[in-house]
């Protein structure tokens, strides 16, 4: 194999594997923690993201990862955390598995009751 298609085949590669860190931001990585979200996928062993299961194997206890995260942001490091709602089970308002969504009439109706 040439030197320049080993080159092009590594950037590649790395591009693609950085694609897939960012559709699936680690909630207890420095760059992207997200407090609660952590909490919970050290407890659970992964973490939901877009109504999608991401199975994580947390080798030590939330601490480290909280610490770790702290280090960084006085270090100078920026977060790019996404909400925690966006850890959720569920995407969009509906359970990812049913595709529907159901009840309620969004913002249109909310905090409109009768005789108002």
């Amino acid at each position: 194999m040439k030197k320049s298609a080993r080159i092009t085949l590594t950037v590649v590669a790395t591009m693609g594997l950085a694609g897939c860190i960012r559709r699936h931001p680690d909630p207890c990585e420095s760059v992207t923690f997200n407090e609660q979200a952590c909490q919970d996928a050290v407890r659970n062993g992964g973490y939901y993201w877009g109504g999608s299961w991401i199975p994580m194997g947390y080798r030590y206890p939330y601490p480290f990862y909280y610490d770790s995260y702290r280090s960084y942001v006085s270090s100078g490091g920026t977060v790019e955390a996404a909400p925690t709602e966006a850890y959720g089970r569920t995407f969009g308002g509906h359970s990812p598995s049913s595709g529907v969504e159901r009840g309620g009439f969004g913002g249109i109706g909310a905090g409109h009751g009768a005789g108002e």
